[in-house]
């Protein structure tokens, strides 16, 4: 049960202090649903069916893969299989962000993700994505060929992050987040979900636009799973159309997250089938870019469904 005293904490703070919780007006005006996402030195246009982000966790403890591709030789090969699998973008992060993940020191995260970058970014064409809410790590990652930051605190966990994406002309996306992975589940609270995580996202676009990043190089992340009951992440997936109101593409993250287990009423039954379900939802709400461990399996199930009759931009 949720305290008063977090009840009360919730309703006061604003979107940018907590990423929700409380009664607060939308920033910026509603925009039209985007057709393109301006990256560093590329444009990726929106086509009949969503891209796919694969995932590249150099780490040893993150949720799904944890260890598998910590060995920097093992993350290269994965990203070159996801590749060969389709993928569109690549996603990598020296970092966990599961809940009550313990904080990597800036020197160790580099010591993990640099030389991967910069070996993927020599061996294939597909864009890199720096996982990161590190200043210096997006700064190198950037140096070494990432063509996008992807910050889980909305450029908010760093004051110098702002000034990296802006001067380097790097894509990023901005994720929705209550809390921090240390505290995030512990009693995520909202009175209505759907719209204060829109109106936190409105809000973190205008002030990154403010800081001069141009608004066709931002992509928005409701941040599925990252302080969210499941409740929240039903009316979140639910809901996702609300969001092409903010004008940049969406990204969202559903893979093999706990929701599936939840749905499934067994956390150790094999989330893949669920993912690709909530892939197939999203994509039917127009989301432009879903980012998944196993590329392979959804890219199937993605062009099958395509071939049966729909597409992405049917109804846009």
């Amino acid at each position: 049960m949720v305290s008063e005293d977090r009840r009360q904490k919730s309703v006061k703070e604003t979107p940018q202090d907590s990423g929700g919780g409380g009664h607060t007006a939308p920033c910026g005006a509603v925009r039209a649903q985007a057709r393109y996402w301006q990256l560093r030195t590329r444009r990726l246009e929106f086509g009949p069916i969503p891209l796919l982000m694969g995932i590249v966790n150099v780490t040893p403890d993150s949720f799904y893969d944890g260890g598998k591709y910590f060995d920097p030789k093992a993350a290269v090969d994965h990203a070159l299989q996801l590749v060969a699998e389709g993928a569109d973008l690549l996603d990598i992060g020296g970092e966990s962000t599961r809940p009550y993940a313990t904080p990597v020191p800036l020197a160790e995260e580099l010591r993990r993700v640099i030389p991967v970058v910069a070996e993927v970014a020599s061996e294939v064409d597909v864009p890199i994505s720096i996982d990161t809410y590190k200043a210096q790590v997006a700064r190198e990652a950037i140096a070494a060929g990432a063509e996008v930051v992807n910050d889980i605190t909305a450029l908010r966990g760093d004051p110098e992050m702002l000034a990296v994406v802006a001067e380097s002309g790097a894509g990023v996306c901005l994720m929705h987040m209550q809390g921090t992975p240390q505290t995030m589940q512990d009693a995520p609270f909202y009175e209505d979900v759907l719209r204060e995580v829109r109106d936190f996202l409105a809000c973190v676009r205008d002030r990154t636009v403010a800081a001069g990043v141009s608004a066709d190089r931002i992509a928005l992340d409701p941040g599925i799973g990252f302080g969210k009951r499941l409740e929240h992440n039903l009316a979140l997936l639910r809901g996702m159309e609300t969001f092409h109101q903010l004008g940049c593409p969406l990204l969202v993250g559903p893979s093999r997250k706990r929701f599936i287990g939840e749905l499934a009423g067994d956390m150790q039954a094999d989330r893949l089938p669920g993912t690709i379900a909530t892939v197939l939802s999203l994509a039917m709400k127009g989301v432009q870019i879903i980012r998944v461990h196993d590329v392979g399996a959804v890219r199937q199930a993605l062009r099958v469904f395509a071939a049966l009759g729909w597409s992405l931009n049917e109804d846009l």
